[in-house]
């Protein structure tokens, strides 16, 4: 199976890193579906890696409809203890027992406060929950930036620096919200490719700037080429939104794909800012990078 040069595809593929976005709000493919949520798929050269897992209600089908084996990941990481992130948890563990990335606090009660003041729960499934405590020594907790594999590394807790960034919403740590929920169980993982440093968002709750100004400090300021997922500004005020972009201006970031959390308003200003450098990042969508 040679391509011209007599380079084989096989050896070509073992110096790429490909993701695959399998569950996000938006699908676009013959038989693809979208739900609030997110998981991509990390096809690291003789590695796979499942970073967050949805929902749980149309992971399996979407892997099936991309040809993801999802009995094949080496690795699974949250980067949070939401539901629309840990809710697949237990299937994939049902058939794999690979290593689970996640750091204690995910496992915490979490609560969301409704604009009338009740509250629903949001945190992680009764089934992920007690699969990822069955893991044992498979569970991997991310107290600190963590290596996966090769250069593929998770930020642990990312530090709270800016003045303009929060968690993106009123959450707590109980049914009465009286107890903020600071959600130090939000990470992002990262790698270094040959185009710059990737960077993969579940939902940013520790602020995109704050990730991307962390991220930066642990590569030692090398150049960012691409930041996707979730940046949690669905309800970012125009001053947020406004230094928000001012920021990501200066890191020069070729490569933009918002999704999940980002929220529409926050997206559609995203699009406007950074015109040829924002692109989709719904269930289908396909990314590749040259490993460095």
């Amino acid at each position: 199976m040679a391509i011209a040069g007599g380079t084989c595809v096989f050896e070509m593929m073992a110096h790429k890193i490909r993701i695959s976005v399998v569950v996000e709000n938006t699908a676009q493919g013959l038989g693809l579906l979208g739900e609030h949520g997110l998981a991509y798929w990390i096809e690291w050269p003789g590695r796979r890696v499942l970073l967050d897992t949805g929902q749980g209600t149309v992971l399996a089908g979407n892997a099936f409809k991309l040809e993801v084996p999802l009995h094949e990941a080496d690795a699974v990481i949250l980067s949070h203890g939401h539901y629309d992130h840990s809710g697949g948890l237990a299937e994939v563990l049902r058939v794999n027992r690979p290593n689970v990335f996640a750091h204690p606090a995910a496992l915490e009660p979490k609560f969301a406060r409704n604009q009338d003041g009740t509250s629903r729960e949001i945190g992680m499934p009764a089934s992920a929950e007690r699969a990822l405590r069955e893991c044992g020594e498979a569970w991997v907790r991310t107290s600190s930036p963590t290596p996966v594999f090769g250069r593929l590394y998770i930020t642990g807790p990312v530090p709270r620096v800016t003045d303009f960034e929060d968690t993106g919403g009123p959450f707590f740590l109980d049914n009465e919200c009286s107890r903020p929920d600071p959600l130090v169980d939000d990470q992002a993982v990262f790698f270094e490719a040959q185009e710059g440093v990737v960077v993969l968002l579940g939902c940013a709750h520790s602020g995109v700037v704050n990730t991307l100004q962390y991220v930066d400090q642990l590569t030692g300021g090398k150049p960012i080429h691409a930041v996707l997922g979730g940046m949690h500004l669905g309800g970012a005020s125009p001053e947020r939104m406004a230094r928000t972009i001012e920021a990501l201006r200066s890191w020069h970031i070729p490569l933009l794909a918002p999704a999940h959390c980002t929220g529409l308003p926050a997206t559609a200003a995203l699009w406007n800012a950074f015109p040829g450098t924002c692109t989709t990042c719904n269930v289908g969508r396909r990314f590749e990078f040259d490993l460095a």
